[in-house]
């Protein structure tokens, strides 16, 4: 696996909690989309830990491609089908 899954073309809308370290999912593979349960295990790829700095809505990637990961840049919108 050379390119993390697509789990979904649209961003997933969190509430964060500031101050609160979070595990976003690089891989794909997870079923707690958009963060990590470990499904990476058997792939070179490791979880983005990240820590909220505000409270709040937040858009975060589930296409995996995003250049703001683990927020949402809109690249979901211009991918082909893979």
């Amino acid at each position: 696996m050379t390119k993390p899954v697509i789990a979904a073309k649209t961003p997933a809308k969190i509430e964060l909690e500031e101050g609160k370290k979070y595990f976003w999912c690089r891989c794909g593979l997870s079923k707690k989309q958009p963060f990590c349960d470990g499904s990476h295990s058997d792939t070179e790829f490791t979880p983005l830990a990240f820590t909220a700095e505000k409270s709040g809505p937040a858009f975060l990637c589930q296409c995996k491609r995003s250049a703001k990961a683990p927020f949402c840049d809109g690249t979901h919108s211009r991918l082909d089908d893979e």
